[in-house]
């Protein structure tokens, strides 16, 4: 049985609070499956193959706990994380203010004035509860001191 030649390994890191949809987000992408029940994550991890610049990559992915109880183990998974996604429900405007303390945690674990994170605005579809403003410009003016490392979209 041949293996896969993985010719690169990327390590993300999904964080954000408890209930914003981190599994949900990572499910979707892992086993193409819309999680509707929320089940609350201590740690899960996840791989897949992928393709990156026409690359064969594996992209091994961390599910990390939202809760304030596990707050503990951020730093340890900061650490080795090559690369961030940041998760906040447009429902729950504390979720969203907590961006810049995941974000201000994760410069000062990698010693570093930038790095690699994506910020994720989830569940969109939840129009009716929408707590987070959806303009875009509004929310990099919130967002200024992420200084164009962070990347915003919403799904």
């Amino acid at each position: 049985m041949n293996r896969p030649n993985f010719n690169q390994n990327y390590k993300l890191v999904v964080v954000g609070g408890g209930g914003v949809g981190k599994s949900a987000i990572t499910i979707q992408f892992i086993q193409k499956y819309f999680v509707t029940d929320y089940d609350p994550t201590i740690e899960d991890s996840y791989s897949k193959q992928c393709v990156v610049d026409d690359v064969p990559a594996k992209l091994d992915i961390l599910d990390t706990a939202g809760q304030e109880e596990f707050s503990a183990m951020r730093e340890q998974y900061m650490r080795s994380g090559e690369g961030f996604l940041l998760v906040f429900s447009v429902a729950d405007k504390t979720s969203f203010n907590e961006m810049e303390k995941f974000h201000r945690q994760i410069l000062r674990v990698k010693d570093r004035d930038e790095f690699p994170m994506l910020m994720v605005g989830n569940k969109a579809d939840l129009s009716s509860q929408r707590m987070v403003c959806f303009d875009i410009q509004l929310i990099k003016t919130h967002i200024s001191y992420f200084n164009n490392y962070v990347k915003y979209i919403s799904i």
